[in-house]
């Protein structure tokens, strides 16, 4: 990583709303989408309504990370799709920046940030508008574990603990601060998937990838797939090796 200041400088053309309440920041974005002259971030210092994947409430409280970037992305929903992947790097990229060697980072498919095994953040992603030109815009919702972590009581025993910044690393980090970091970082990395298209960003994807080659269970709305966690595919897709042989998972929640 350069150790240069100007490489965390703000992006060019990029705009930035900070506000001290909202809803949820991806409802916000929703409402500017109509709006929208430039790729946006929007941070929330408090979401009342904060939501996860599949409309689960994300728990928010003071002094944690809340904030999407709403962009009108190139190509159609598949294209869309990746920029899970671009958005995951960025933040592992702007967490290592701001927490250095004080904590282990790791990505867990489809897109959470670990740190020290445990869930630090979570990136939810929703298309707006579409029809036959596809996706207009594309909401790429942010949220991370800076001050503290939700309670773990109310959560699945067997996906990864929830865990924060403050109590892995001790390290007091503003949101304001991140948000720097995390835009800088994603502009580069959305930079590479328009030059150079998925293939880097799946292969440092899968660089930073947690239990690559280790037995995982993957659960879709439909099904339960136990299998060892060989790679992603050019989509994205999450590729096991099963009993049954290889199996190609679009979609599905994750857990070890």
């Amino acid at each position: 990583m350069s150790g240069s200041s100007a490489h965390w400088d703000w992006p060019e053309g990029v705009a930035r709303h900070v506000l001290p309440e909202v809803d949820s920041t991806n409802a916000e974005a929703a409402r500017l989408a109509p709006h929208l002259t430039q790729p946006t971030w929007i941070l929330a210092l408090r979401q009342t309504a904060g939501r996860g994947r599949r409309g689960r409430p994300w728990q928010d409280p003071p002094g944690n990370f809340a904030a999407t970037l709403l962009m009108r992305p190139s190509g159609g929903p598949q294209d869309a799709a990746l920029r899970s992947f671009v958005a995951a790097l960025a933040l592992h990229e702007a967490l290592g920046a701001v927490i250095g060697p004080a904590g282990t980072l790791a990505l867990k498919w489809p897109n959470d940030v670990l740190l020290n095994g445990g869930k630090v953040a979570g990136i939810l992603l929703e298309s707006l508008g579409g029809g036959a030109q596809g996706v207009s815009h594309l909401a790429i919702g942010i949220g991370v574990n800076l001050a503290s972590a939700p309670d773990a009581a109310g959560l699945d025993p067997v996906t990864a603990p929830p865990v924060s910044v403050a109590g892995e690393t001790g390290l007091a980090i503003a949101p304001e601060e991140l948000l720097t970091f995390l835009a800088a970082a994603f502009a580069r990395w959305e930079a590479q998937l328009a030059t150079f298209g998925f293939g880097p960003i799946r292969t440092a994807w899968l660089a930073r990838a947690a239990r690559i080659g280790q037995t995982l269970t993957a659960r879709t709305m439909t099904e339960t797939i136990e299998g060892r966690f060989e790679t992603i595919d050019e989509t994205g897709a999450l590729v096991l090796a099963t009993a049954q042989g290889r199996r190609t998972v679009p979609a599905a929640d994750v857990y070890f």
